[in-house]
């Protein structure tokens, strides 16, 4: 018994020795791998920064060559321009690749955080257990009782750590997608502002095209009716009938004139 009993508490022991080591190689691993992702930042913003210049020396060299006028200048301004688009090629490439290290280097640095705290309340709860443990050690239900309420209490604070790490994961995600969806309201409001703004310029340039045309049709539609509009004399002769002049009064003891004739006298005496 006495041997069995012995075996069971190396094998225990060895077990948490080999534990500790493993938590601590693991917490210089996340170390090493949050380092590693800073270096790999620094040496892809130093690669960004070499493709713009590289960029900028083949936009200094189009300038140049666009400023020939040699026979062989159009192959030169085909050949730098050529240059140049490799090299924004490239400059964008090492911009998204030091976007997407920053990305990671942070998720490291997160995930190397979360990490030690869940450690920190781990090991915190794994002393409290071994003080009571040896508090305890006097009587064998009094050790019983300490070993059960101890392994509760660090069940409670790896759950309660686990529980605080994952309230922390889902916080970082929803200010994550909070922060999309922002960005995705502000562009949705740019586009739409642009393209109402879009709208107006082209309705306004409509409006500013339609109205020479209608100037157009309006001297068009008042040629002809100039052209119809009878002569002066016409017009002339009409007027009269709006306003005719009184009659000349027949002399005394004249006969009457016969119905649409008229009076000799009266032609006579005009």
């Amino acid at each position: 018994m006495a041997a069995r009993k012995q075996t069971a508490v190396n094998t225990v022991a060895s077990l948490e020795q080999q534990l500790a080591q493993l938590k601590t190689q693991l917490s210089k691993a996340r170390a090493a791998q949050a380092a590693d992702a800073v270096k790999a930042v620094a040496g892809l913003v130093k690669d960004a920064a070499k493709a713009a210049a590289a960029l900028k020396a083949a936009q200094t060299k189009l300038t140049a060559a666009a400023k020939k006028k040699t026979p062989g200048s159009a192959k030169q301004v085909a050949a730098a321009k050529a240059a140049v688009a490799a090299a924004k090629k490239d400059a964008a490439a090492a911009k998204a690749a030091v976007v997407n290290a920053k990305k990671e280097a942070a998720a490291a640095k997160a995930a190397a955080k979360l990490a030690a705290a869940h450690d920190k309340a781990v090991a915190k709860a794994e002393a409290a257990v071994a003080k009571r443990l040896k508090a305890a050690a006097k009587s064998k239900i009094a050790e019983k009782k300490a070993a059960a309420k101890a392994k509760l209490a660090a069940k409670k604070a790896a759950a309660k750590a686990k529980l605080a790490a994952k309230k922390q994961a889902a916080k970082a995600k929803v200010a994550a997608k909070k922060a999309a969806l922002k960005k995705k309201a502000a562009d949705k409001k740019a586009a739409m502002k642009a393209k109402l703004a879009a709208k107006k310029a082209a309705a306004k340039a409509k409006a500013a095209a339609k109205k020479p045309a209608a100037k157009a049709k309006k001297v068009v539609a008042a040629k002809p009716a100039a052209a119809k509009k009878p002569a002066a004399p016409k017009a002339a002769a009409k007027k009269p009938a709006a306003k005719k002049a009184p009659a000349a009064k027949k002399p005394a003891g004249s006969a009457p004139a016969k119905r649409g004739r008229k009076p000799k006298a009266v032609v006579a005496a005009a």
